[in-house]
C-alpha cells in the first residue's frame, strides 16, 4: 500500500534549527536536528471516539511513554459523527492525522477498501490462547488480519439469585415436608433444620438444578413458580433491538461466513430460521412483551428493581447493579449463565460487536503503530474495565468481576457483526421482521422476503428463493394450549 508521502515541517522548526547553527558547534546541529526529526516521527497519534474511553487511555499513555523512549503515544477525541470519512481526510490531507484509530469490527470492510488499514504480517499473536473465535473472526478480512480486537460487547442471560434462590428453598421444604408424611417415600434426614449444613446443600443443589438449559425450562419455571409481590414478569427482554433478539436465528442463519465477509455466503431462509421464528411467535404468548413500548433501559431498570425473574442483558449491566446496591436501591443478588437454547434441538448465539484498534494505511510509522496497538490490546491488568467499563478481548486479562466470565463465554460462542457494506441494511430489515414475526406475522413469508430482498441487492438482479414448508409441531412443550388459555404473560 503506497505510503502517505514525508511532510513538511513548520517555518518554527526550521528557525529552530537555524538558531542552533548559529551557537552551537556542527556535532551539537546534528544532535538537536535528530532530535526534532526524531521526535516528530516517533510520534504515534491514536484517534477514538467514546468518551468513556479518555481517562483509561490517557493513564496508559502515561504508562507507555514512560516505559517506551524511543515511541510517544498521544490518544485523542474525536467526533464520531462521519468518523472513518473524517480518518481518510485527515489522512490524505491534513499534517495532523491518526496513525493509530479504534472502530468497530462491522466497519473493517470500508476501511479496508479505502486504504485506511495495514495487513498484519505477525500474526503470533492472533491464537487461541490470546483470543476468543469470536474476536479473530472480528479482525479477519479477505483471508488477512487486518486490526488487533481490544473490546467487545455481547449480551446474555441474567437472573435474580435471590428468587431463585428462595424457590429452591421452598422446593427443598416441601420435599422434607412430603417425606414426613409419607414414610414409604421418606429420605434420610427428612427432619427440617434450615440452618443446618445439610439442608444449605439441598439448597444449593436445587437452585443450580433450576438454572435454565433451555426456554423451555423457564417456561416450565413459569408455570410452578409462586412470585412474591413486586415480581411483574418470569422473563422479559427488549424485544425491539435486534441486538438482543439476535440469539434466535443466531445458530441458522449465515451472514458472510465465518469472517462476516464473502456475499457468496449467505443462508437466511431455511427450515431451522423458520423453525426457530416460529418459536419466537410462539414466546410472545408465554412472556407478553409490547414492542412499541420495550426497551433496554427499562428492562434493565425492571431487574435491578426486582420486578422481573430473567432477562436479556450487556456488559453494561454490571456496573448499573453495583452502583445501585451501594446506594441501597438494589436489595437482590444475580447471577449470569449462557445463553440457553430455544429447545434442546434448537441452538442460540448471540451477536457482538468488537471493537479494534486499526493502523493506518497511510501512517509513515506503521512498525511502531503496530508495536502500541498490540501493547494496548494485551494488557493483562483489569484496569479498562474498572475505568471504562470496557470488557477486554485478551483473554489473559486478570478480572476482578467474577460475573464477567458468563459474558466472555457468550463472546466466545457469539456471531460477530457482518463486515459487508452490501449487506449493512440487513440488520434495520432484520430487525423490523422480528416485530412483525412477535406481531402475528408468518415466519415463513416474513423471512423469504427478507432473504429475496438481501439476496437481489447483493447480486444485482431480481432473486427469488426456493419455498421451504413451514415444519410441522413446532412447540416447547407439549401442554402449551393450556397456557394460551390461561393468557400467560410471566
Amino acid at each position: 500500500m503506497q505510503k502517505k508521502k514525508i511532510r513538511i515541517f513548520s517555518a518554527a522548526a526550521a528557525v529552530c534549527v537555524i538558531l542552533f547553527a548559529a551557537y552551537h558547534s556542527r556535532g551539537d546541529i546534528r544532535a538537536e536536528k535528530e532530535f526534532i526529526f526524531s521526535s516528530k516521527k516517533n510520534t504515534v497519534n491514536l484517534w477514538y471516539s467514546d468518551d468513556a474511553l479518555t481517562d483509561y487511555l490517557l493513564s496508559r499513555s502515561v504508562e507507555f511513554n514512560d516505559t517506551h523512549k524511543k515511541i510517544r503515544l498521544v490518544p485523542k477525541l474525536v467526533s464520531a459523527k462521519e468518523y472513518l470519512e473524517n480518518i481518510g481526510k485527515a489522512s490524505t490531507n491534513e499534517d495532523e492525522y491518526p496513525d493509530l484509530y479504534i472502530l468497530t469490527n462491522d466497519a473493517l470492510e470500508k476501511a479496508t477498501l479505502s486504504g485506511l488499514t495495514t495487513p498484519i504480517s505477525d500474526t503470533d499473536l492472533f491464537n487461541a490462547d490470546n483470543f476468543s473465535k469470536a474476536a479473530l473472526s472480528s479482525v479477519s478480512y479477505d483471508g488477512e488480519y487486518v486490526a488487533y480486537p481490544y473490546y467487545f460487547e455481547t449480551s446474555t442471560l441474567l437472573y435474580n439469585k435471590t428468587y431463585l434462590e428462595n424457590a429452591a428453598k421452598d422446593k427443598v421444604e416441601n420435599e422434607h415436608l412430603l417425606a414426613e408424611t409419607t414414610p414409604d417415600n421418606a429420605v434420610s434426614g427428612s427432619s427440617l433444620d434450615e440452618n443446618s449444613k445439610e439442608f444449605k446443600e439441598e439448597v444449593s443443589k436445587k437452585e443450580k438444578e433450576m438454572l435454565p438449559q433451555t426456554m423451555t425450562d423457564i417456561i416450565k419455571f413459569a408455570e410452578s413458580y409462586n412470585a412474591p409481590e413486586g415480581v411483574e414478569a418470569i422473563f422479559k427482554w427488549d424485544v425491539s433491538d435486534i441486538f438482543y433478539n439476535y440469539f434466535i436465528v443466531g445458530d441458522c442463519i449465515n451472514i458472510g461466513g465465518k469472517s462476516g465477509d464473502d456475499v457468496g455466503k449467505i443462508d437466511i431462509y431455511n427450515k431451522d430460521s423458520i423453525k426457530c421464528m416460529s418459536l419466537y411467535q410462539k414466546l410472545n404468548q408465554f412472556f407478553a412483551i409490547d414492542s412499541k413500548t420495550s426497551s433496554y433501559e427499562s428492562v434493565k431498570q425492571d431487574f435491578i428493581d426486582g420486578k422481573m425473574i430473567f432477562t436479556l442483558a450487556t456488559t453494561d449491566v454490571l456496573s448499573s447493579i453495583k452502583k445501585a446496591q451501594k446506594e441501597g436501591k438494589c436489595k437482590f443478588e444475580y447471577g449470569v449463565l449462557p445463553m440457553p437454547s430455544l429447545t434442546p434441538d434448537c441452538k442460540t448465539r448471540t451477536m457482538s460487536v468488537t471493537q479494534c484498534i486499526a493502523v493506518n494505511g497511510y501512517s509513515e510509522c506503521e512498525d511502531k503503530a503496530k508495536e502500541v496497538a498490540q501493547w494496548l490490546c494485551t494488557q493483562t491488568n483489569d484496569d479498562l474495565y474498572k475505568q471504562a467499563d470496557k470488557v477486554s478481548c485478551y483473554k489473559k486479562v486478570q478480572h476482578e468481576e467474577e460475573k464477567l466470565d458468563g459474558f466472555l463465554a457468550a463472546y466466545e460462542n457469539s456471531v460477530p457483526m457482518p463486515k459487508m457494506i452490501s449487506t449493512s441494511n440487513f440488520w434495520m430489515q432484520l430487525e423490523i421482521s422480528f416485530e412483525k414475526i412477535w406481531n402475528g406475522a408468518d415466519p415463513n413469508e416474513t423471512l423469504k422476503a427478507v432473504s429475496e430482498q438481501i439476496k437481489t441487492q447483493v447480486t444485482g438482479s431480481k432473486y427469488t428463493e426456493t419455498y421451504v414448508e413451514t415444519p410441522e409441531n413446532i412447540s416447547f412443550t407439549n401442554d402449551e394450549d393450556d397456557y394460551y388459555d390461561e393468557g400467560m404473560d410471566g
